[in-house]
């Protein structure tokens, strides 16, 4: 047993399974519990650096925990293999990389077999919100369908969401928690006859005889589609910084992997970098985890991500350092301290403002890149092809899940199939969940001479309607849209059934009520931490909705029902004066985040670039001074984009030193894009497995 482990959690049930299996990490003998990836379950023993990097030493650990990148590479049975995409098997065998393997002797040559070609009507890549709703919209309508996904679960990303999501609660399952969402989408597609579900599978290549390459257990299949859907989610874009490749700092995607779907603890002290939807929510999970989230830093005035998912976590007690970047993870071997700085206009560090942190991870989440080579491949090839979800345009998972079923329609059209043209209203209500968020506006006041009435704390307009919908009286009214419009409170009836307060994705509502004690009016607010935070008769320290303390109040009660879907409802007592202003209950304190001060010294130019190369930007930058444009001629010289990632990860970071050297990317040549975009092992395409043996 580790004490890695997560045992007990808010919001997901107890982990199935004790880690029985055994296997061994370096001679050293460890256990995994049944299907769990080499990645988590050597994190569950306490190792997160897996290797070094052959060319400079650097210790190496994951990234992305998601097949994105090969930072996480490690020997299993004599195979190198991306530990976080491939299960620990009984007894097996999993080395560093430190040392190259010998190559094993081929004692008989393997039989090269016939690859099976299998014709379908759809094929689906990524069996995330957007192609589950693609397949679900589809089957329905009686079409055959192939799904595949390299996870071994459905339902993409969402089965890392433990928050209740935004949208309209009609079309998209808003106030839902994603890892629900997922579920019910997998049943809904799992249930249809028509419809297939190819898991563990992994689409490496689309030709131009119009066929997908898929690796299925080892062994290498071609699908032949009529119509290809491509439905495969987005990568987390990554940013360069000293020390940006140490164990320790990795993306949000493998943060939520970690903690959220395998119950391993990946840290205790976090800073998290960026400011968008996607790091707010995961300082949020890691609150919930009772890890200590140290700071946010933000580069912009404002965060980008909803204003409600900021306040949720202010509240809980998580400073935002908003005009700030990291400059530099600190550590040998892995992370033990991060430093931030103030960034001016141009978004540069301010010398002389930098703070350091004492944590053990940074996590980086700063925006995401769709993952649409297999759509740009296939429309160059002139395939029926469409694109969902991420692939497509980054939005939010409620947006992916509409955009599905309109993609849906397109593909049924082009099968010939007598279906009507995307509904106007569809197109619409799929721009709605799709739109970014409006400026914050002040909220209205308190309604005056009612005794018991909600507080909305909606200060922007985003897709969002649970709270409107749940109204029994109907007192709660979304201004201009019924889904984009801000919540409004337009009473007077209002029962204090507290629905909008459970419901409420971003933990925005409380409920005041005045009806017992004029004086002392009861607040209830919802809370999703661990239930021992708060317990009739103790005392909480009550904030308002920017985190400031307004003081320590009595806990009446603490509701925890079915119907409440894992949402405690706290009642806490206030002054009449107090209580409309109480948005929260802190968890964290001050004292236990405070920096301490020391300067960093920048070394740009020994930055890595690419990551599976480490090649650094002053080696790129003296390659383009020397006159290169070409970045082919750049990979021969330094091994850019070479890498096991594909390429996928450096181009963009090269183009920024580009035209940091002054050089208009119209004068420089992109580097050709590869047939395949993963990795496999030869022996695959010869019909064997792939593994050292075959």
């Amino acid at each position: 047993m580790s004490e890695r482990r997560i045992r007990e959690h808010p919001i997901l049930p107890p982990p199935e399974g004790e880690p029985t299996v055994p296997f061994y990490w370096n001679g050293r003998l460890l256990h995994a519990r049944p299907g769990e990836m080499i990645s988590s379950a050597l994190f569950a023993a306490g190792i997160h650096t897996f290797g070094h990097h052959p060319r400079d030493g650097a210790p190496l650990g994951i990234f992305c925990a998601n097949g994105q990148c090969a930072q996480c590479t490690v020997v299993a049975n004599g195979v190198a293999v991306k530990s976080c995409m491939v299960p620990v098997a009984e007894n097996m065998v999993v080395e560093s990389c430190d040392r190259l393997p010998a190559l094993p002797l081929v004692r008989d040559e393997p039989p090269i077999r016939d690859t099976r070609v299998h014709r379908v009507p759809v094929l689906v890549i990524g069996a995330g919100p957007a192609g589950l709703s693609a397949a679900a919209e589809l089957g329905r309508r009686g079409v055959e369908v192939l799904v595949v996904d390299d996870k071994d679960r459905p339902g993409g990303k969402l089965v890392l969401q433990t928050h209740k999501f935004f949208g309209s609660i009609e079309d998209t399952m808003a106030g839902t928690r994603g890892i629900d969402i997922a579920r019910k989408l997998a049943e809904e597609v799992e249930a249809l006859p028509g419809t297939r579900l190819w898991l563990s599978s992994t689409a490496v290549g689309v030709f131009s005889d119009g066929r997908v390459g898929i690796v299925r257990e080892g062994t290498y299949h071609l699908v032949e589609p009529e119509v290809l859907l491509v439905a495969t989610g987005a990568r987390e874009r990554q940013v360069p910084f000293p020390g940006h490749t140490l164990p320790g700092v990795y993306g949000a995607g493998a943060f939520q992997t970690l903690l959220n779907r395998d119950l391993v603890l990946p840290c205790r002290r976090l800073f998290v970098l960026g400011g968008g939807n996607v790091g707010l929510i995961a300082a949020y999970h890691a609150l919930q985890a009772d890890i200590e989230v140290v700071g946010l830093a933000e580069a912009l005035p404002r965060v980008g991500g909803y204003e409600v998912h900021a306040e949720k976590i202010r509240r809980l007690g998580v400073p935002l350092y908003l005009r700030h970047t990291v400059v530099a993870a600190l550590g040998e071997e892995h992370v033990e301290a991060v430093t931030i700085a103030e960034v001016d206009e141009r978004f540069r560090p301010v010398p002389g403002t930098e703070k350091t942190f004492d944590v053990d991870t940074v996590l980086v989440a700063v925006g995401l890149a769709p993952l649409d080579e297999f759509y740009r491949q296939a429309r160059e090839f002139g395939m029926k092809v469409h694109a969902a979800g991420d692939a497509a345009e980054i939005a939010e998972a409620s947006a992916a899940t509409f955009g599905g079923r309109i993609a849906a329609l397109r593909v049924a059209r082009d099968l010939g199939l007598d279906v009507p043209d995307v509904p106007p209203e569809w197109e619409a209500k799929a721009e709605k969940l799709k739109a970014r968020p409006g400026p914050p506006e002040p909220l209205p006041a308190p309604p005056a001479g009612l005794a018991v009435y909600p507080i909305l704390r909606c200060t922007q307009e985003i897709p969002c309607n649970p709270c409107a919908t749940v109204c029994t009286k109907h007192s709660i009214v979304l201004e201009g849209d019924p889904i984009l419009g801000r919540p409004r409170f337009t009473g007077p009836e209002c029962t204090g059934c507290a629905k909008c307060v459970a419901v409420c994705p971003g933990l925005a509502v409380t409920m005041v009520d005045a009806r017992k004690d004029p004086d002392y009016p009861t607040v209830t607010l919802a809370f999703e931490q661990a239930a021992g935070k708060v317990e009739p008769g103790g005392l909480v320290v009550g904030v308002d909705a920017e985190g400031n303390d307004l003081g320590r109040f009595r806990v009446l009660d603490v509701k925890n029902q079915k119907r409440l879907d894992r949402t405690l409802l706290v009642k806490i007592e206030a002054d009449r004066e107090t209580a409309p202003r109480i948005a929260g209950i802190r968890v964290q304190t001050p004292e236990e985040l405070a920096p301490r001060p020391a300067p960093v010294t920048e070394f740009p130019d020994e930055v890595i670039i690419c990551r599976c190369e480490h090649v650094t930007a002053g080696e790129i930058r003296e390659a383009i001074r020397g006159g290169i444009r070409d970045v082919n001629e750049m990979k021969a010289k330094l091994r850019v984009c070479m890498g096991a990632c594909c390429g996928k990860n450096c181009p963009e970071h090269i183009d920024r030193l580009f035209r940091e050297e002054g050089v208009d990317l119209e004068e420089r040549t992109p580097p050709t894009l590869r047939p395949l975009f993963v990795e496999v092992p030869f022996g695959v395409f010869a019909g064997g497995s792939g593994e050292a043996d075959s």
